[in-house]
């Protein structure tokens, strides 16, 4: 079984020429909301990031990759695994695809589909979680859609243009292991 390769897409490690696609990403204050950023980051800074890009998950506690259609590799959304627990066998997931035109055509669905795979049956963890927003509607049902379950929600969590919005918990425990 190829674990990062699905039918239409495949998940890859991040390469130095992804600097340019990262950049954009890290940038685009349309999601700032959902990866708790708050401040532009410099291209000097993205570079650093893709030079330790290579670290084991064991080590660095997170894990990104590339979502990619085509095998001429331009990335098209990002996937990550972050805050990595080896101890407790549990990670956070966050995904984004960078375009409209890309996030009605199941790529998410894939792309979280093959993290999920990897994460269960490579690391061997023991349960994911999704903190989402309880106005992101597509979030919460790509997330659902693979058996995450709401566990609670964080009122009044998220400050967005001077509005608090709560944020939902979602959590997919491994019945496997």
């Amino acid at each position: 079984m190829i674990t990062l390769k699905g039918e239409n897409i495949y998940l890859r490690a991040l390469e130095p020429n992804d600097l340019e696609f990262v950049y954009a990403m890290e940038n685009d204050q349309s999601i700032w909301e959902v990866s708790n950023t708050y401040t532009p980051y410099s291209r000097f800074l993205v570079r650093q990031y893709l030079e330790n890009a290579h670290q084991d998950i064991y080590e660095a506690k997170q894990l990104r990759l590339a979502i990619c259609q085509d095998e001429d590799f331009p990335a098209i959304g990002l996937i990550d695994l972050f805050e990595f627990d080896p101890k407790n066998n549990k990670a956070g997931v966050g995904i984004v695809i960078q375009k409209n035109e890309n996030k009605r055509q199941n790529i998410g669905s894939e792309a979280l589909e093959l993290l999920i795979k990897y994460a269960f049956y490579n690391l061997n963890l023991h349960q994911l979680y999704a903190n989402i927003s309880v106005e992101n509607v597509a979030s919460i049902a790509l997330f659902t859609k693979f058996g995450f379950e709401k566990i609670g929600i964080k009122k009044d969590w998220i400050l967005l243009n001077n509005h608090y919005q709560d944020e939902a918990m979602f959590q997919l425990i491994n019945k496997q292991i």
